[in-house]
């Protein structure tokens, strides 16, 4: 395994498997990141090289990503009997709701819902309901749940995790709108994605900034990141390939809008992500600024480099976030949209990350770079920098719940 300096190593041994009571294991690491050549170099498994790497380089990255990918599966499976005993405590694969009462109470989703509201900012529960079952729970009762969702757009099915924060729950806020945040994972993302573990603290940190006022009480929704763990797909409708862009674009939020009490417009809705997840999200919010308002983009990667688009340049330069932000800059009348980088002083790509901001951070393009002392590349440190500082400049454009008067 090559290491870099000053930089944490790139197969995640940072951030070790999780196996902590009545959850599932959560892999909160980037197994993944930038190399020496900044985000989306070359030190990325299961990607090809850049043309100037030798080939022993690349052939000695496959094989360390079909080691990842093995080891994983092989602590997933070693998981299941501990995980097994810890259910008989809990209450893990359990159906669930979301809705304020539970299933056969006035609920928020679908039929018997309740009349709606006259705010037009407010889209209540379309329905049809979603079956979650619960994957974890956090010490103050809320519950992750799970479900999977067969993409009606983009034909694609995959799990989808989602937590909604103790306030989704309160009276006051029965007929309020609330933000939503989809996180996404670095790595292979799939089959699970790292986030809706309790180990990283994502969700118990914004229930702590709701309150001291750094962030809004987000809605967090965790999809899959790609359709397998052999192939990345960029996040992007690679022709002949499974439709993630839309997936991420059009399924997802659907999923979302069907279950929950979200915003009309775009302004309530944001991406979050790490190292290939910070790719996905970056490139969404730039591509449908009427959709997507904002994103924290943690150690990203800036250019599309899934093997796949071999023979595909025009599609992937459609898909190239350099493009997509020429094009926002100078279409007319173009909304707003917020992009706060994170980047750990241990990792690479700092000076490929600030000169991208400098280039393309007007107009309508609006940045902020919180670099995270002592921080490498994973999800951790990118929890701590969000602390610091990132959550609240996002949350100042993000509008949150209102209570009844």
């Amino acid at each position: 395994m090559q290491h870099h300096a000053g930089q944490q190593p790139s197969y995640g041994s940072a951030e070790p498997p999780s196996y902590g009571s009545a959850q599932q294991p959560s892999y909160g690491y980037v197994q993944h990141g930038p190399g020496p050549e900044g985000p989306g170099g070359p030190d990325r498994p299961g990607r090809p090289g850049r043309r100037s790497r030798p080939r022993r380089a690349r052939a000695g990255r496959r094989k360390r990503f079909l080691w990842i990918g093995a080891a994983v599966a092989v602590l997933g499976l070693a998981s299941v009997p501990v995980l097994n005993a810890f259910d008989v405590f809990s209450d893990n694969g359990d159906p669930m709701s979301f809705d304020r009462t539970g299933p056969g109470g006035p609920g928020d989703a679908g039929k018997g819902g309740p009349s709606g509201t006259s705010d037009p900012r407010v889209r209540m529960p379309t329905g049809p309901r979603a079956d979650f079952t619960t994957a974890n729970t956090l010490d103050d009762g809320t519950k992750i749940g799970v479900t999977t969702l067969h993409g009606k757009k983009s034909g694609f099915t995959g799990r989808v995790w989602v937590w909604a924060p103790k306030e989704y729950y309160e009276e006051k806020y029965a007929k309020s709108a609330f933000p939503v945040l989809i996180a996404l994972p670095g790595g292979p993302g799939y089959p699970v994605n790292y986030w809706m573990g309790t180990d990283l603290k994502l969700q118990s940190s914004i229930s702590e900034w709701s309150k001291s006022g750094k962030s809004k009480p987000f809605i967090v929704v965790m999809p899959v990141l790609n359709a397998d763990n052999k192939n990345y797909y960029d996040g992007s409708d690679i022709p002949g390939q499974p439709k993630m862009g839309t997936w991420m674009s059009d399924d997802v939020p659907d999923l979302v809008k069907a279950n929950f009490r979200t915003f009309t417009s775009r302004d309530g809705w944001a991406f979050m992500g790490s190292s290939s997840g910070a790719f996905v999200g970056l490139k969404q919010v730039l591509q449908h600024p009427d959709r997507f308002k904002a994103v924290i983009a943690s150690g990203p990667d800036l250019r599309p480099d899934s093997p796949l688009w071999r023979g595909h340049e025009k599609e992937m330069r459609a898909n190239d976030p350099e493009q997509l932000a020429k094009s926002l800059i100078a279409r007319p009348g173009a909304p707003d949209v917020h992009l706060a980088f994170q980047i750990g002083t241990k990792e690479g790509g700092r000076a490929k990350l600030e000169s991208f901001m400098k280039k393309y951070g007007k107009g309508p393009i609006k940045t902020r770079l919180q670099v995270i002392e002592g921080g490498g590349h994973n999800a951790r440190g990118y929890v701590r920098g969000m602390d610091d500082g990132t959550m609240q400049w996002i949350s100042k454009v993000i509008p949150g719940p209102t209570p009844a008067p």
